[in-house]
């Protein structure tokens, strides 16, 4: 079987490790029961957390075991990790909610039936009952507060204001990779460069207490050419669930990005063969269309299924290419068909206030029926409707079918 660190290295996944020949040694002689972390903090995943799932089922496929950690007990202080500002605390309730619609979600990745199987567990089954002055004693004197405020997740808050509740985060985090290292034999710790000051405490922790087999991974954040974060939309994250961004703005979403970033996406988030990567890499011009649509299909199979990723597709072609059916377009019934072309916009989700709606009138980027609307005080009729499909649109490639 191939080296899962030969793979991750070819598709371009790897930005840190530690102890690389001692990785990559251990890869080729055993299975390696390895952890990502995910805070559920949300009641979906999103395409942050797109790449940890990817690496999670290179790594099952070549042999080794995933086990899936659910920070129910993390997310309750929330990672300070790229944040400015402390996040919101979340009830108990709120967290396992959300921890059980996640679960459904990872299951499109690894498999958790037969050999290698992959593992689900719940840091608040450890961390809610721990005492605080043993913990304290036992975990928090092999962490100095020197070292931890040099470390990048905590330097970026120390002007707006670090609390000592956050200080907690790698602790826990470090103790999480401790007690699974101990519970199920874990020794690599895998997850997005921005964890690797936490990656790095977890693994220390366990060699301070005499063992020199805790490994430590990250690998890159997919960004756009101008360093940002991909699967930002006007309607915020790009979300993993349906019924938050459905599989034709999923699709259209990975169909319109830029021509650098295909070889990237292709790499880290289908399962392509590389030939076929590069391939894709190499077009130019006009034909690297070819390969975005490509890329927008393979990824939408993967989160959506097959039958959902022919529909987006479908639905693409009907409106860019002139042909096919408009039945699988986004569609959006207004609360009052009379309203506001204003209002309109605003319920279907293409921006979040009535001020941005106006601003993109004023700059010509609605149309309603392929005629741009510059009139902010455009109210919708019944002539609106009498066309077959009434289309909103912004821009080139943001479309909507409304309905009465």
């Amino acid at each position: 079987m191939q080296n899962v660190f030969d793979v991750l290295q070819e598709r371009n996944y790897i930005e840190q490790m530690t102890h690389p020949e001692q990785m990559k040694e251990m890869f080729s002689k055993e299975s390696i029961p390895f952890y990502i972390g995910i805070d559920p903090t949300a009641d979906s995943l999103h395409v942050g957390h797109f790449v940890s799932l990817m690496v999670a089922s290179h790594m099952q496929k070549c042999g080794h075991k995933p086990i899936i950690l659910m920070g129910g007990g993390t997310a309750i202080i929330g990672d300070p990790s790229g944040k400015t500002d402390m996040r919101k605390m979340l009830t108990k309730e709120i967290i396992n909610h959300n921890v059980a619609c996640i679960k459904k979600q990872v299951e499109k990745f690894v498999n958790f039936e037969g050999e290698n199987a992959a593992i689900i567990v719940n840091n608040a089954d450890w961390l809610c009952d721990l005492k605080y002055i043993d913990f304290m004693r036992e975990i928090g004197s092999k962490f100095t507060i020197n070292k931890m405020l040099a470390a990048e997740c905590y330097k970026n808050r120390m002007e707006a204001g670090l609390t000592f509740f956050e200080m907690g985060y790698m602790l826990m985090q470090s103790y999480d990779f401790l007690h699974l290292y101990e519970t199920y034999g874990c020794k690599l710790q895998m997850g997005g460069n921005d964890q690797w000051s936490n990656i790095i405490g977890g693994v220390e922790l366990i060699r301070k207490i005499g063992k020199n087999d805790s490994f430590g991974l990250t690998f890159r954040l997919l960004t756009t050419k101008e360093g940002k974060k991909m699967g930002k939309t006007e309607k915020g994250a790009l979300w993993l669930d349906p019924q938050k961004t459905s599989p034709y703005e999923f699709y259209q979403y990975w169909r319109n990005i830029e021509d650098s970033s295909v070889y990237s996406v292709a790499c880290m988030l289908t399962f392509l063969p590389m030939e076929e990567v590069n391939r894709l890499a190499s077009l130019k011009d006009e034909n690297i269309n070819e390969a975005k649509k490509i890329l927008a299909y393979e990824i939408t199979k993967l989160v959506h299924g097959e039958e959902e990723a022919k529909k987006a597709e479908e639905a693409s072609i009907a409106l860019f290419e002139g042909n096919g059916s408009v039945d699988n377009m986004p569609k959006v019934k207004l609360s009052n068909p009379n309203c506001s072309l204003i209002e309109a916009i605003v319920q279907c989700g293409i921006c979040n206030s009535n001020s941005q709606a106006k601003t993109l009138i004023n700059q010509g980027a609605i149309s309603l029926n392929d005629e741009k609307i510059s009139d902010i005080t455009y109210m919708l009729s019944d002539k609106d409707f009498e066309v077959e499909h009434t289309i909103l649109k912004k821009g080139k490639k943001i479309y909507y079918c409304l309905e009465k």
